[in-house]
C-alpha cells in the first residue's frame, strides 16, 4: 500500500459519502461534496485541499486535520485513522511491525481456559486470532488448527463458506472487518504481511474489493453477534472487546449471552457438549 496515494484516496472516498447541506439544486453527476466544498468548510485554499488529495503535499498539521476531519463529518475512529495515514505520509508514523509474529503472554492462555462458560479469543494485527478457549473455538472455528497464515477472521470470513453459514447477519459482520482491517492498514502502512493479506482477498472476493474501495473505517468495542451453529442452532452473544495490557495490538473479545435467554441455554448445552467424555479433542 502506498502511503502517499492512500490518503488522497481516503480523502475523496469520504467527501463522496457526505450530503451537501441545503442541496436543492440539479442533481450531481457524482455524490457527495465537491474538492472546493471541503476546502471551504475546512478553511483551507481549494488549491491546498487538491494538492493533499494528489498527494502532492505531504505536512498537513493537526489543524488541519481536525478542520477536515469535521469537514467530511468523521467519528473517533475515521478521525484518528485520518491521524494515522496523515503520520504515514510525513514519514513520523508509528513503526511497521513487518513480519514479526505476534505472542500471547502464557498467563492470558490460562485466563483464556478459565471461561469454562464464555467464549473468548485474543485478536491481534490483521485480524489474526493469537489465542482461544475450546468455546470460542466451537462457535467460531478452530483457528489454533489452522496453519499460522490462515488464522485471520477476515480470510476466514472471505474465503471459507463455513463463515457465511456460521455468521447468521455474514454481510454486516464481514463489511465491519473490512473497516477494522482499514483501521490496521492506516497504522502499519509498511506491513508486508497485511498487503499480502489485502491482495489474497482483493483476488478472491468481489465483495472485498468493493468495501475495500469505500475506505470505511470501524472499531467495535462492543454489540452483538449472531449465529447459526451446527449443534445448537441460532443464538445471539454480547460481545466486550478490551486492549491487553502491555501488548502492543492485541484485543481480548468475551463473548456473553443474557441471563435466562434461549441462547444463554443454548451456549451452556454447546459447553456441555465439550466437556462431555466423549468429546472430541480440539484439533
Amino acid at each position: 500500500m502506498n502511503s502517499n496515494t492512500e490518503l488522497g484516496e481516503f480523502l475523496k472516498a469520504r467527501r463522496a459519502l457526505v450530503s451537501p447541506a441545503g442541496d436543492g439544486g440539479p442533481r450531481r453527476r457524482v455524490p457527495g461534496l465537491r474538492r472546493e466544498e471541503v476546502a471551504v468548510l475546512a478553511g483551507v485554499s481549494t488549491d491546498y485541499y487538491t494538492r493533499l488529495e494528489q498527494g502532492r503535499h505531504k505536512r498537513p498539521s493537526e489543524s488541519v486535520l481536525g478542520a477536515l476531519a469535521k469537514a467530511l463529518e468523521l467519528d473517533e475512529a475515521a478521525t484518528g485513522h485520518l491521524f494515522d495515514l496523515a503520520r504515514s505520509v510525513s514519514g513520523s508514523g508509528r513503526n511497521s511491525p513487518s513480519s514479526s509474529v505476534q505472542r500471547v503472554r502464557p498467563s492470558l492462555h490460562k485466563l483464556l481456559n478459565s471461561f469454562t462458560a464464555h467464549p473468548a479469543f485474543i485478536r491481534g494485527r490483521r485480524t489474526e486470532v493469537l489465542g482461544m478457549n475450546p468455546l470460542a473455538a466451537s462457535l467460531l472455528t478452530d483457528f489454533l488448527a489452522k496453519p499460522v497464515r490462515h488464522r485471520s477472521l477476515i480470510r476466514w470470513a472471505f474465503l471459507d463458506p463455513e463463515a457465511r453459514q456460521r455468521y447468521a447477519d455474514w454481510e454486516q459482520v464481514a463489511a465491519s472487518m473490512v473497516g477494522t482491517l482499514r483501521l490496521d492498514a492506516g497504522r502499519h502502512p509498511h506491513d508486508p504481511l497485511l498487503a499480502q493479506l489485502v491482495g489474497e482477498l482483493s483476488m478472491n472476493s468481489g465483495e472485498f474489493r468493493t468495501w475495500w474501495a469505500d475506505h470505511r473505517v470501524v472499531e467495535r468495542r462492543d454489540g452483538i453477534k449472531r449465529f447459526n451453529h451446527p449443534d445448537v442452532g441460532y443464538l445471539e452473544v454480547n460481545y466486550e472487546a478490551l486492549d491487553v495490557t502491555g501488548a502492543t495490538d492485541q484485543t481480548l473479545f468475551i463473548y456473553t449471552t443474557e441471563p435466562g435467554s434461549e441462547s444463554e441455554g443454548k451456549l451452556r448445552d454447546l459447553a456441555a457438549r465439550l466437556n462431555s467424555p466423549g468429546a472430541a479433542p480440539r484439533g
